[in-house]
């Protein structure tokens, strides 16, 4: 039968059929405590020699014996019809070889073997399946790891080859199809998990996987198996798909670091170059807008200028209409002042037609020397 490959049996797992041994029907049980199925008779005889060495005169009375009849029927009653589950185990019950029903943690009742047998999968444990190297789940001890080439060499979509050593965990989900839809459970996640991962990395691109793109292929070759797993009917629950190492092949390895380490130079640069320009562009467009806006200004004053001397000039105009010989002399004393008034001060005599002296006293206030001081305090 499919399910006698899986272990986990326990105390209720094992063979079915009747088999001969001791003179009992029970015969020998592969899953059973000590792997024999206690035999009624033969306990009985060797508990009634070893009553009858222990008693004097090697003889016992009718009402002990049933006693201690009764005591190995219970005991054996006891085991037979019970089975402990683990906290981490469910008890899958089975009637002649077929599903019955399941069994939580503790004390259980069932039939003895051979018409039921309890199978005893350990459905809280996390399982870790390793794919391209052995080695690593060790935890008792420190071991190298050691590569599988045959497994992590893979090809991607643009031709090149890649190595990859991955780490898929999971559990059960479903006891009974666990059991009894698939012969080799770890056997299966492993093949799998192997090719679901071939088939994502045959889809990319080798720069992707090595660099932006892990995150994404882990939860690609996740929901893949988990999906190949589910049509199986495997009862397997797909925990995580954890990538340990993604590296080109040993002989090409420094050729790709190279490249790496070009791409990042790249990356560097332009990422400098846009920081650059993020800083000289708005620049430039406020050195432009402050000359646009002070050209807007120039012409805005110019333009106010004009007006102003427009309409200054049409108000003397009209000044000069109404009286024009008043207009005329006051003008020409205003341009007079203008021209005059940041030069030296000349007198006209208007009888005489001569020029009339002027001493520009506080010119030459400004031009004398202070007085040097006398040895007697007197004063020059």
């Amino acid at each position: 039968m499919p399910w006698s490959n899986q272990s986990g049996g326990g105390s209720g797992g094992g063979g079915g059929g009747w088999k001969g041994g001791n003179g009992g029907p029970w015969g020998p049980r592969p899953g059973g405590p000590g792997g024999q199925q206690p035999d009624l008779e033969e306990i009985l005889r060797r508990s009634q020699d070893r009553l009858r060495q222990a008693m004097p005169g090697g003889r016992m009375g009718g009402g002990f014996a049933l006693l201690i009849a009764i005591v190995a029927i219970a005991v054996i009653g006891f085991f037979g019809f019970t089975v402990r589950v683990n906290p981490d185990e469910l008890g899958i019950v089975l009637r002649f070889g077929a599903y019955e029903r399941q069994l939580p943690p503790g004390l259980n009742f069932r039939l003895p073997y051979p018409i039921e047998e309890v199978e005893l999968p350990k459905v809280t444990r996390v399982n870790r399946t390793e794919i391209g190297m052995r080695g690593s789940s060790d935890r008792d001890a420190v071991t190298a790891v050691r590569d599988v080439p045959e497994e992590s060499l893979m090809l991607t979509g643009d031709e090149n080859i890649v190595d990859i050593d991955f780490v898929v965990l999971w559990q059960i989900s479903n006891a009974p199809d666990f059991l009894f839809n698939i012969q080799s459970p770890e056997r299966t996640v492993k093949d799998v998990a192997e090719s679901a991962m071939r088939e994502i990395v045959g889809q990319s691109d080798i720069e992707p996987i090595l660099t932006a793109a892990r995150a994404k292929t882990e939860a690609d070759v996740q929901t893949l198996i988990q999906r190949i797993l589910d049509g199986y009917g495997a009862g397997i629950q797909i925990n995580q798909v954890q990538l340990q190492k993604v590296d080109p092949p040993a002989q090409v390895i420094d050729a790709f670091r190279d490249v790496q380490a070009a791409r990042a130079d790249q990356e560097r640069l332009q990422n400098e170059a846009q920081t650059y320009a993020n800083r000289v562009i708005p620049e430039a467009r406020g050195e432009s807008e402050r000359i646009l806006q002070a050209a807007q200004g120039y012409r805005d004053r110019v333009i106010a200028e004009a007006k102003g001397e427009a309409d200054r000039f049409v108000d003397v105009l009209k000044e000069y209409q109404k009286a024009p010989e008043v207009t005329r002399r006051r003008i020409f004393i205003e341009t007079m002042q203008e021209v005059l008034s940041d030069t030296d001060k000349i007198i006209l005599d208007e009888k005489g037609g001569g020029v009339v002296p002027y001493l520009p006293l506080t010119e030459l206030q400004k031009r004398l020397p202070a007085a040097p001081a006398t040895d007697n305090g007197g004063q020059q």
